[in-house]
């Protein structure tokens, strides 16, 4: 593994990561996803999300777990981590910026201020990894594919 810790602490690492999935899910702010995957779909919207290095390992856990050893980019620019069906494969450890919901039919992103320390938290877990920021989506799911035999 590349980014020189034990596989103990970079599992803790990816308990913290959870842990502020956790937390965010407890936030006073609704939201309500219909799972449409319209959000997903990068090249229609002209976003995509960002992820730390620790939410990139723990997406590319997930994908291992539900079955997806290679994330090839997705010919119309699409998640890779879009099942056949178009849901998302990782929901349970979907990203941050997933869970905040950048999509405008979800209700539109969380208010910055609800979710400022966990964005810090989520920040200060890359930085332990060896990281400088969040990186797009499909650069984070090679970086971390990358760091996993």
């Amino acid at each position: 593994m590349s980014i020189g810790l034990t596989s103990a602490a970079r599992a803790a690492l990816l308990a913290q990561v959870q842990d502020i999935y956790a937390r965010l899910a407890l936030l006073p702010f609704e939201h309500s996803c219909t799972g449409l995957s319209q959000c997903c779909r990068f090249r229609l919207t002209g976003r995509t999300p960002f992820l730390t290095r620790g939410e990139a390992l723990l997406a590319r856990q997930a994908a291992r777990s539900s079955g997806k050893k290679k994330l090839p980019p997705a010919p119309d620019g699409s998640c890779p981590l879009l099942s056949p069906d178009g849901r998302c494969s990782i929901y349970a450890a979907r990203p941050f910026a997933c869970r905040t919901h950048f999509c405008d039919a979800a209700g539109g992103p969380y208010p910055r201020k609800l979710v400022r320390d966990l964005i810090h938290e989520l920040e200060a877990v890359d930085q332990l990894l060896g990281g400088r920021g969040g990186m797009g989506l499909p650069a984070a799911l090679k970086w971390a594919s990358d760091q996993t035999p």
